[in-house]
Parts: structure tokens; C-alpha cells; sequence
């Protein structure tokens, strides 16, 4: 999953212009490339360019903020006045602008949908004159390998329309870096997708047939845009006014049918091949229903080969392109192998998340809470990158292992997040136990802490007038006097100016 930090998000950021402006960039003028087939009107006021204020709060003290970003992207107009774009155009916003080319007046905008899962997101503009003399772009299907495709938007900033040619190189799953986690059917093209791109249209014949958003540092003129198999689910998913995201099935795969002395050893049929399921997701929807040593052979009508693909669309893509293609609710059919008995089962897609999630959070003010100065959030992966650039290899052991091992680690069906002490606001309450910091929380006074929020009733609690805090894989606990630590909590809160908004 760290490979993807080789690959830059495509919006212009003040903070880094430096960085992403070293990628040699080739532009054009908008013309008829970028018109419908067969139609003289072209669609050079329909590709928006999107101007952002964003600020990031600090997640080891939620109640201060990071300072203020200023970030350049594209969009595209789409049916029901609507602005297809990037969301990590718009992450943490504060303020939002939109604006067609060679006109100087600014409209504000506002977020109505966005999914950080997809790297999509939908604004829309009050004052509809904004929309008088734009084409909404029309969602084509997915491009041919070898095939040409156009690029669309404003890199670097620019006040003009850029448009550079390609050709469709490769179809694949991989990153979606924005969420760092999430992974998704995505297009590579040598076209020129350079900082600015982001969010822009990628047009074929007069049709969307991408969305640009990434492209790889380390790589000569490779970008990705976001198929429209990615976008139509999005823009499916958002007819109930909600966003509910792209599901998964909770199970880890083992490749081990390739060896055919275990494929014997399981009692799988010749023609048949599949994947050894060897981890199943506390408290997911297929945890009932399926079980470690289980072959999966076939999704619905996909069968699954040796390394966990399947064929769709003509590609052998992995075989989490079939459950992305179905919304959260829908049902998907299982066919596998169980002490060499055939079996089918129905399993319901969800979220399916390990308690401590891989992918960054945006658009959230964290919550946190503090008690005698001891500072509690929750353990999140924005969190964890407070420890810098190479923050993996940075954490103190514990938190590393239990970020990477979660989904194995974890056996309390209780358990929404990890709690984590973040931070000691120094005070004479508590002198002494600056050691605990960054330590994942157990217990407070014998109360067992499955989320944040069972630190309120865990701390009117005390064990013979002291507040004892264990934590995981640490014998020693942190005490402090209780009565004490009560009457200094409002000195302390304004002390560090540290009470919530």
C-alpha cells in the first residue's frame, strides 16, 4: 500500500508549487478535439476552473488548526447544473470559487456531494447564470487500450483551457493516493496531466471517458484518470441525497491453489481454480457466512482464477472490481469450496472497515477529550502522520504494528476505535507520567474504553480517589490524584487554550 507515495495529486498548491512544477508540461489550444461528435459547439465553457482555501486540523491537538492552503483545479459541467471534480480539490475547504475561461468574474461555490473513497466530489453555484452558454458533458464508457484520448483543464493555474493528446496505455487496479488507501479500476495515459489537471475532463469522440487526477513522480508523462465505471457508480450512489461509498467484502485472500499438492490437500476439483480465504473482518457481513480455509471460486457470474482475478469487460482485473460495481445494500453471490463440498452463499456489500482505518480522513473536525490535561483522540492515519514524511518507519513500535495489523489484531466485537493518550498538557496534576504519551488506551478505572466517548463516564469514576489509566501491552498504569486533577481541569483548559470550538 506505500507505493503510492510516489504519486502526486494534480492540484496546484501554493505550499508545494515547487515540487509538482518540475513535470515538464505540453499544452495546446482548446478546439474542436474537445467537441461532440458531429457537433460544431465546442465545450470550452464547460471545463470550470476551481480555486479552494483549505485548512487541516492538527490531529494530536484537534482544537488548534494547520495553516491555510490555496489550491487550483479543474471540473466539468454536468447534467443538472451540476460540477463534476476532484475531491481533493475541495478537502477541508473553508472557501470555494469557480470561474469559466477568458471571464474574470469569480462565482462561489459550494460542496453538495463527496466521496474521499473515489477522489470525486459534486459542487454547485447559486447564481445559475453561472451555467448560461455551458454544455453539460455527457459520461461515455470505458476506453480501448491504444486508443487516443484528450485531457482537459487548467494546469499550473492557468487562465486558458489546455488540452493535451494521449493514448490509453493500461487499464488496472491500484491507489487511489488521496484516500491512501482506497484501491479502484483506474486509466493510464501518456498524456500530459501536469498540477491543475485535477478534476479536468478526459474526452473521447465528445464523451467523458475519465477524470483527471494523479499521475506518477516518478514516471515520464504517466498520468491516471478515474474510468467512468468509478464516476457512474458515484453519481448512482447520490440519487438518495447521501453518499454512502464503495463496499467491500472483509475476507483476505491466500494464492495458494497455484500449489497443487495444497489444492489436493483442500480436496479442489481439477478444473477448478479460486482463493483461499484466510482472514475474515470482525463484525463484516461475510463473517457467518464464510469461513478461514474456504476456497472462493466464483462472484456472481465472475469465476476467480489462482491470483484472484476475474475477467470483465474483456480484462482480467481483481476480483474487487465485481463488488465495486454494486452499491452498499446490494447482494453479491459467492460460489465456493468447504471440505471439498461445492456451496453458494449471498453476501451483502458493505463498508467493512478495520477499527482502525488505513485511509486519511477530510472534512471532519476531530473530536478529542481532556481530563487533568491528558489529551485523548482517536488513533486514525492522520494521527500517525504527524510523524512526518516517513512516518511508517517513524511511529513508536506499538502504534506501527497495531496500524498494520489491526485487521488481525482486534478480537473485541465491542470495539469502535482506538483511543490514544496524544498528548500531556504539563501541569502539576500530572508531572509525572509524560511516558504514557502516545500510548493506546485500555481501561480507565477498571472501565473498559471501546470509543471516545466512554472516557466521560469512565473518568466520574475512581478507584479510591484516584484516576488509574492501563494501557495495551504496558503493565505499568498511569495514576493521578482524581479530586485534584477535577479541580484543575478548567485551569488547565484555559491555561493552553484548549476548549473546543
Amino acid at each position: 500500500m506505500f507505493k503510492c507515495k510516489q504519486i502526486e495529486k494534480l492540484t496546484v498548491h501554493s505550499s508545494c508549487f515547487v515540487v509538482l512544477l518540475i513535470t515538464t508540461m505540453v499544452s495546446g489550444v482548446f478546439t474542436a478535439d474537445c467537441s461532440a461528435a458531429g457537433n460544431s459547439e465546442t465545450f470550452a465553457d464547460s471545463v470550470i476552473m476551481i480555486s479552494a482555501v483549505s485548512q487541516e486540523y492538527d490531529f494530536a491537538t484537534p482544537w488548534k488548526k494547520k495553516p491555510m492552503g490555496r489550491g487550483t483545479g479543474s471540473g466539468f459541467v454536468i447534467d443538472g447544473n451540476r460540477i463534476l471534480t476532484n475531491a481533493h480539490n475541495v478537502a477541508d475547504q473553508r472557501y470555494i470559487e469557480v470561474k469559466k475561461q477568458n471571464l474574470a468574474r469569480r462565482y462561489p461555490a459550494q460542496v453538495q456531494f463527496v466521496g474521499h473513497d473515489c477522489d470525486l466530489a459534486i459542487l454547485t453555484v447559486a447564481d445559475p447564470s453561472f451555467f448560461n452558454g455551458t454544455v453539460p458533458l455527457e459520461i461515455g464508457g470505458l476506453p480501448e487500450i491504444n486508443s487516443t484520448v484528450q485531457t482537459c483543464g487548467f494546469p499550473m493555474g492557468g487562465r486558458q483551457i489546455s488540452v493535451t493528446k494521449g493514448v490509453v496505455s493500461r487499464l488496472e487496479t491500484g491507489v487511489y493516493t488521496h484516500s491512501q488507501s482506497a484501491q479502484h479500476l483506474l486509466v493510464q495515459t501518456d498524456a500530459a496531466i501536469n498540477p491543475g489537471n485535477s478534476g479536468g475532463p478526459v474526452l473521447q469522440d465528445g464523451k467523458v471517458v475519465g477524470v483527471a487526477f494523479q499521475g506518477l513522480s516518478s514516471g515520464d508523462n504517466i498520468g491516471y484518470m478515474i474510468p467512468t465505471t468509478v464516476i457512474r457508480h458515484f453519481l448512482k450512489d447520490i440519487e438518495d441525497n447521501r453518499y454512502d461509498g464503495f463496499g467491500k467484502l472483509g475476507l483476505s485472500f491466500y494464492p495458494g491453489v497455484h500449489n497443487p499438492i495444497y489444492k489436493k490437500y483442500l480436496n479442489i476439483p481439477d478444473d477448478e481454480d479460486g482463493v483461499v480465504v484466510t482472514g475474515i473482518l470482525l463484525n463484516s457481513t461475510p463473517e457467518n457466512k464464510l469461513k478461514v480455509g474456504d476456497v472462493v471460486t466464483k462472484i456472481d457470474d465472475f469465476n476467480v482464477d489462482n491470483d484472484g482475478r476475474i475477467m470483465i469487460d474483456g480484462m482480467s482485473l481483481e476480483l474487487n472490481e465485481a463488488t465495486d460495481r454494486k452499491q452498499i445494500g446490494e447482494q453479491v453471490e459467492i460460489t465456493f469450496y468447504r471440505d471439498g463440498q461445492k456451496q453458494k452463499t449471498s453476501v451483502e456489500i458493505a463498508l467493512n472497515e478495520p477499527v482502525l482505518k488505513w485511509h486519511r480522513f477530510y472534512d471532519e473536525k476531530p473530536d478529542y477529550r481532556l481530563f487533568g490535561g491528558l489529551t485523548f483522540v482517536s488513533l486514525n492515519r492522520n494521527f500517525l502522520e504527524g510523524w512526518g514524511r516517513n512516518w511508517v518507519t517513524s511511529l513508536p513500535f506499538r502504534l506501527r504494528y497495531l496500524f498494520i495489523e489491526s485487521y488481525q489484531l482486534n478480537e473485541q466485537a465491542q470495539r469502535q476505535e482506538y483511543i490514544v493518550l496524544s498528548e500531556v498538557l504539563p501541569d502539576e496534576v500530572n508531572a509525572y507520567v509524560t511516558s504514557f504519551e502516545n500510548q493506546v488506551v485500555e481501561t480507565v478505572n477498571g472501565i473498559e474504553i471501546n470509543k471516545l466517548s466512554d472516557l466521560d463516564e469512565a473518568f466520574k469514576t475512581d478507584a479510591d480517589g484516584f484516576w488509574v489509566v492501563k494501557f495495551i501491552g504496558n503493565d505499568a498504569p498511569l495514576v493521578m490524584d482524581a479530586k485534584k486533577a477535577r479541580d484543575r481541569q478548567e485551569l488547565i483548559i484555559e491555561k493552553y487554550q484548549a476548549r473546543s470550538e
